[in-house]
């Protein structure tokens, strides 16, 4: 009897590990969740935060989430620049949080972590070269992951990516990347009129010169973040540790096409055929080298990206491609440093039947996201009436305070209240919430998973397509 019990109790054991405290897989195959939105119940592990994301999704506490984050890195500046950025957080004048952070230090930090396994969700956000491996080891660990992106940077690692979201399925646990643009106010009002077929007709099928729907995305090596300058770690400048461009930011951008031309749809691969792919370098001087890493040299790995002492990095790329049929367009660029009062920005433009919608950020919209719409065909009165009543009234609901602006006979804006102009670093807030929200439903939405891994299977491929 003694030991048909420690049988039992072993087995129990086992079974408790394996879940990680997420899902359980049920002899049906379904799975049945083990949170409850319950205070303290999600625990993190925070792997190597080489990059300043991993620090954001803490920016602000959550009553799911336990207040002890047990981090595992190796030694170094990366693990010390997080913890600054934390306690940075805990002692700010307003709305300071309470994370104390439990730390483990050492080369083996990501078998620590497996051994150990003092939480439930591990969130990773730094050097990238492993990333696709840590998080499938995770997943078969029965560890729920929260993933900054890009989840993978090349096309020969993509298959481990995908053999992570089986394992995901058969664990009942959760991989889900970190998509803040979703929570871009512009972004999503010009995906809901995208849908308003009075307003925007249909989607443009495009051609490769002029996609029907297009993502541009500037960013800058030299910024701000959370106030202070950024330091930013030697290895972001190689391709091999961080990833180039294309599959880098442009994961974003690949996002958001697919989430606003295709809402809700499940996508495959079969539905992506890359036209094109192009990369090229942004150009460091020492100086400016310097200036972010705080470094006086070029480290040993970087030495095969330098010519003439000047480092060239391959950070900027774009992709055209067909995504079920209709030609879309995703391109990143980095320059060094934003003019002043400027930062990242982003350009779309959804091509329709009817209008296009439009979102610049620049000079002349004082460097804010702005939303327009243009008239393309048929009366601009018809097209002024059915807007008026998508923006005036039908989306007011949602998102009261909204208001159509005309700016001449074919062209309109949307003005938007400051309220929803949240910034960058507070749609991390936004995404860990919505993911504890899945971990409480045991699910994510049935069209994420293909998605994301469409999402993936585009950026790589595009990758593939610029080094030939």
């Amino acid at each position: 009897m003694k030991k048909l019990s420690l049988a039992i109790l072993s087995v129990s054991i086992i079974l408790a590990a394996c879940t990680g405290g997420g899902q359980k897989s049920q002899p049906t195959g379904e799975t049945k969740t083990m949170f409850t939105g319950a205070k303290g119940e999600v625990k993190i592990m925070t792997l190597d935060p080489g990059h300043f994301h991993a620090a954001l999704v803490q920016k602000s506490m959550y009553d799911q989430v336990e207040s002890v984050v047990h981090v595992y890195a190796p030694e170094g500046p990366d693990v010390e620049d997080h913890l600054a950025r934390i306690n940075g957080y805990n002692t700010r004048a307003e709305a300071p949080t309470s994370w104390e952070e439990v730390v483990y230090k050492g080369g083996d930090f990501f078998e620590k972590m497996l051994s150990e396994k003092p939480g439930n969700v591990m969130v990773v956000s730094g050097n990238n070269a492993k990333k696709t491996e840590y998080i499938l080891k995770t997943i078969e660990g029965g560890i729920n992951v929260l993933a900054d992106k890009p989840m993978v940077i090349t096309p020969e690692d993509f298959p481990k990516l995908e053999q992570a979201f089986q394992v995901a399925a058969e664990k009942g646990v959760l991989l889900y990347d970190i998509m803040t643009e979703r929570h871009e106010i512009t972004t999503m009002l010009q995906r809901e009129l995208s849908k308003n077929t009075a307003v925007f007709g249909s989607l443009q099928t495009g051609t490769a010169e002029e996609p029907a729907i297009t993502k541009e995305s500037v960013h800058h090596f030299s910024k701000m973040v959370s106030g202070n300058p950024l330091k930013r770690p030697a290895w972001f400048f190689d391709t091999k540790q961080q990833g180039e461009g294309i599959v880098d930011v442009n994961t974003h951008l690949v996002d958001l096409i697919q989430w606003e031309a295709f809402p809700e749809v499940i996508l495959s691969k079969t539905d992506v055929e890359i036209v094109s792919g192009k990369r090229w370098t942004t150009d460091l001087t020492p100086e400016m080298f310097k200036k972010v890493t705080a470094l006086d040299q070029y480290p040993e790995y970087l030495q095969k990206d330098v010519v003439d002492g000047t480092l060239k990095v391959y950070s900027n790329g774009e992709i055209i491609y067909k995504l079920k049929g209709i030609y879309a367009k995703a391109s990143v660029i980095w320059n060094f440093e934003a003019p002043a009062g400027a930062g990242d920005t982003h350009y779309s433009i959804m091509r329709g039947t009817n209008c296009n919608l439009v979102i610049k950020q620049g000079a002349e919209q004082g460097y804010k996201p702005t939303l327009y719409i243009e008239s393309i065909s048929g009366s601009p009165a018809e097209l002024e009436s059915n807007l008026t009543k998508a923006v005036d009234v039908d989306l007011q609901t949602a998102y009261p305070g909204i208001k159509l602006v005309k700016q001449s006979d074919k062209l309109w804006m949307v003005e938007i209240p400051a309220s929803y102009k949240v910034g960058h670093e507070a749609h991390f807030t936004q995404v860990t919430d919505k993911y504890l929200q899945y971990l409480i439903d045991g699910k994510l939405p049935d069209w994420e998973v293909p998605n994301m891994i469409v999402k993936y299977y585009t950026t790589t491929e595009g990758l593939k397509a610029a080094l030939k």
